[in-house]
């Protein structure tokens, strides 16, 4: 399992790459990253800030829920904070399971922590003003499956 938060941005292809290689015992690998988007046309950028300590415990915390409760082999989650143009990764989960559905299920629920739960606050820059980004109903929500 590895937990990273940073601000630089990450090669997909390459930690993707380097997630899989050698899982002859697995038989399924999901792979998501998410990206800086553009809703309504004005989007100039989005700021992502963190507590450094406190959010990798909760990311750590989270993993090894998912790791334990769908037997994973393995989880991967990269998130990154900092000033982030539309269109760039923000973060990025990986999962390895024997068999695809607990894949599926661990990055799906790695997927909803990260949006609704994560300690990450996020502020969207269009034009001239700024403002952080509200919870949505249906991020809450998602998380009731779990």
């Amino acid at each position: 399992m590895r937990i990273v938060v940073q601000e630089q941005p990450f090669d997909y292809g390459a930690e993707a790459s380097d997630f899989a290689a050698g899982r002859h015992d697995m038989g399924a690998i999901v792979t998501f990253t998410g990206v800086v988007r553009d809703v309504d046309g004005g989007l100039h950028a989005m700021e992502i800030e963190h507590y450094p300590g406190m959010t990798e415990k909760a990311l750590e915390k989270i993993a090894s829920e998912a790791m334990e409760r769908w037997s994973l082999g393995d989880a991967l989650v990269i998130h990154r904070y900092g000033r982030l143009e539309k269109g760039e990764q923000i973060m990025m989960v990986a999962t390895a399971a024997r068999h695809r559905k607990d894949a599926f299920d661990a990055a799906e629920f790695l997927m909803d922590y990260l949006k609704s739960r994560a300690p990450f606050w996020k502020k969207e820059h269009t034009g001239e003003s700024a403002g952080w980004v509200a919870a949505r109903d249906e991020d809450e929500t998602a998380l009731d499956r779990w």
